[in-house]
């Protein structure tokens, strides 16, 4: 992604994340049903011993979610130029492609931010560290059926995303855009019993990340991952409130490559995340994708690594 950034998000809004405070913190484990699309050519890397990947020098698997935007081809080709086959397999589903790694059926994924990742290995006890950052994403809250967020009415269903740390996420955006109150001010690991009902302008519902869009027809508003804004027809431009991904308390937020930890030193995986990072059409892409809204990273490892422990830690003592 575009070096557009400084290696760590700078300053914003203050209220995007707040240090934790309590945990409920159920992983939704269920969901969609992935949808395995091969984008890749099997063919072994190229020789030597700096060269050999993990997956024994045949393509390197990663998984994604939004295979079909543009930008992972650019980076397939990019890939290819320097001697390294890259298979891009894509899950319709967040769930899924964590255990895909885990029991090796990926090498790497590229889908998720450290929270996420955080709370999949604190409830299954697996161990997938970051191994690159590409990006911070905003959440936006959309509706089909008003304008402004003053114009929701009083009692109205909002929808978030029923995933752990999406969730929190998205009630934080909810409270700083003045719809509803939670009880512990907020903060990642905020859940549905956080919202103080009595003090809420409307009600919230959770749904599958997937089909929080998809079911605007049916609510005054939801909040939308970025991955499903231009799938479901909507303009980033047209959110009614969106977070800060540019707040320096987001580092926790920011997108990462994972792998197995017995893999973090392969020196093709760690290429492939400079390749994703230094290509500048690959970055251009990822900015195009997002409407414009992604903030490009290259934090250094060791912090990601680094707040990723802390990200667990923290989930083991609230839970």
């Amino acid at each position: 992604m575009p070096d557009t950034s400084p290696t760590d998000p700078t300053s914003g809004s203050p209220d995007l994340i707040e240090a934790p405070r309590r945990r409920r913190w159920p992983l939704v484990l269920g969901g969609l049903v992935a949808l395995a699309v091969v984008a890749g050519v099997l063919v072994a890397t190229t020789g030597g011993d700096d060269d050999t990947n993990a997956a024994g020098g045949e393509a390197v698997r990663i998984g994604v979610v939004g295979a079909s935007d543009p930008y992972w081809a650019t980076y397939e080709e990019a890939a290819a130029d320097e001697g390294i086959d890259v298979e891009i397999v894509d899950f319709a589903d967040y769930n899924q492609p964590n255990p895909a790694v885990a029991e090796g059926e990926l090498d790497l994924n590229q889908f998720q931010h450290i929270v996420f990742l955080a709370d999949y290995n604190v409830a299954t006890g697996e161990d997938l560290q970051p191994i690159g950052a590409t990006a911070i994403y905003p959440l936006g809250l959309h509706s089909k059926q008003y304008d402004a967020v003053e114009d929701i009415p009083d009692g109205a269903t909002v929808a978030v995303p029923d995933d752990a740390s999406n969730q929190a996420r998205a009630l934080v955006l909810l409270q700083s855009a003045g719809l509803i109150e939670l009880k512990s001010g907020g903060t990642i690991f905020s859940d549905l019993a956080d919202v103080d009902t009595d003090a809420s302008r409307v009600q919230v519902e959770a749904l599958a990340a997937a089909l929080t869009a998809t079911s605007l027809d049916d609510l005054a508003g939801a909040v939308v991952n970025n991955d499903f804004v231009e799938r479901a027809g909507l303009d980033f431009d047209d959110a009614l409130a969106q977070d800060d991904p540019s707040d320096s308390a987001a580092l926790p937020y920011a997108n990462v490559f994972a792998a197995r930890a017995d893999d973090l030193d392969d020196p093709t995986y760690q290429r492939l995340v400079e390749i994703y990072q230094e290509t500048q059409a690959v970055q251009d892409g990822v900015v195009e994708v997002s409407g414009g809204t992604a903030v490009m990273l290259d934090t250094p490892v060791e912090q990601l690594q680094a707040s990723l422990a802390e990200v667990e830690a923290d989930t083991r003592d609230q839970g």
